[in-house]
């Protein structure tokens, strides 16, 4: 276990909290899949934080084996995978809409092991690294929109319309991120704004196409627009049962909670273990028990923040931002979602909600951006090695030319050479 230790590079902070937030996600995932018990009617609930614990120890196998890789090796690797990435989505588009009866416009299914995959979350990272590694690459060189829109942004939209009809908050919040990241790597913002409005209009094409034409292919349109209509209305609804049970799981929970397993509103809220998981914890641990969950994000956060800052290339400082940035987002979001801040979009609580996909990505994320941390602690710790070495090479030095010169003094005492005019004044003594 030290040689485990001892062996995990880069950032120690970002490595504490993902332990953290991974350490904390266990008791509410274990009292909250009582729910997933009751309402599908088979395992129990020792099952269900067992397959967490694995889904736990695949995410950071994952991350030792990423952030062992060199993060220059994922510039190349980035243009490798988007084809495949496209393709898989278009797989996950034409699929069909269920698995084993429940909506899988999201997720394909891996043959032959019977896991369920989210394409979607594995399309987000390839794309913020293939993003970075444009950026890094045009620095300090003049662009133009047209040689910037075919080799940055025809494949940022392809990825994004594939995703777009299943899943439009992840669509969003991918798009938003990717601006904000071209924005951090100085891109024209004359650019940014025509692709932002080239992007909205895309936007309510494809909403008035799919809702002239809503059997022409799968989509989730009508039910992204009731999300919005609902959450702007007084009128009751499913979203609302969802988001009254959650509040009624916050309010429960007061300043201290109701203690560990002691929930009440996971009997009844849908997604308890996953989307609203942030109900149950406010529940289950109160107050103190939510503010700290926020507060592991929020110097999550700002690790990502420092360790942007320290990385010596354009490359490292853009991986961190993409990769890093959306994992606070997205947890900002669900929070918002719990306490109705926002409409209910299906983002889970990063490294903390149950599922296998979500953890496995975040995971990936972490790793890439530890392998960046990791780089830079290697060149620092070369440079403090290489002046300790010639701190050592100028002692020895200094030390040798000290005894070169106690040795010039002492042969100087011991002369038997003379120096007086008088060759007999050696003899009789006298100077």
């Amino acid at each position: 276990m030290k040689e485990l230790i001892n062996s995990l590079k880069g950032d120690k902070g970002i490595w504490s909290f993902v332990v953290l937030l991974a350490l904390i996600s266990f008791m509410p995932v274990f009292s909250a899949s009582a729910n997933l018990v009751y309402v599908i009617g088979k395992g129990s609930t020792i099952g269900y934080l067992v397959k967490h614990l694995v889904h736990i120890f695949i995410g950071f196998t994952l991350i030792y084996f990423v952030h062992k890789v060199p993060y220059h090796y994922y510039k190349g690797l980035s243009k490798i995978l988007l084809p495949i990435v496209a393709l898989l989505l278009v797989y996950t588009f034409f699929q069909g809409t269920v698995i084993d009866g429940a909506n899988a416009s999201r997720w394909i299914k891996v043959p032959f092991v019977g896991v369920t995959f989210q394409t979607s979350a594995l399309a987000s990272i390839v794309l913020m690294v293939y993003v970075a590694r444009y950026l890094a690459k045009i620095e300090g060189k003049e662009i133009t929109f047209k040689s910037s829109f075919i080799e940055l942004w025809i494949p940022v939209f392809i990825v994004l319309a594939l995703i777009l009809p299943a899943n439009f908050s992840t669509t969003a919040l991918i798009f938003s991120m990717i601006c904000m990241l071209v924005f951090v790597g100085k891109y024209p913002l004359k650019y940014l704004g025509t692709v932002i409005g080239m992007g909205i209009f895309m936007l309510l094409f494809f909403v008035t196409f799919a809702k002239a034409f809503p059997k022409a292919m799968p989509n989730r349109v009508d039910t992204w627009i009731s999300r919005i209509e609902r959450f702007t209305s007084d009128e009751p609804s499913e979203d609302d049962y969802q988001i009254e049970k959650a509040k009624i799981a916050i309010a429960t929970g007061k300043v201290y909670g109701l203690g560990p397993g002691k929930s009440v509103q996971k009997n009844f809220l849908p997604q308890s273990s996953s989307d609203f998981i942030f109900a149950i914890i406010v529940e289950e641990y109160g107050l103190l028990g939510g503010i700290g969950v926020l507060f592991l994000y929020l110097m999550l956060f700002f690790r990502f923040l420092v360790s942007a800052h320290k990385a010596k290339t354009l490359f490292g400082k853009l991986l961190i931002v993409g990769l890093g940035f959306p994992i606070i987002f997205q947890a900002l979001i669900n929070m918002g979602v719990a306490v109705e801040l926002l409409p209910v979009t299906g983002q889970t609580l990063p490294l903390i909600s149950s599922g296998g996909s979500s953890i496995w990505m975040t995971c990936v994320a972490v790793g890439i951006i530890l392998s960046v941390t990791k780089k830079d602690e290697e060149v620092e710790q070369e440079r403090l090695e290489k002046e300790e070495r010639e701190a050592a090479l100028q002692r020895m030095i200094d030390k040798h030319m000290e005894e070169e010169a106690e040795d010039t003094e002492t042969s100087a005492a011991y002369s038997i050479e003379d120096g007086t005019k008088n060759p007999m004044h050696a003899v009789m003594g006298k100077p």
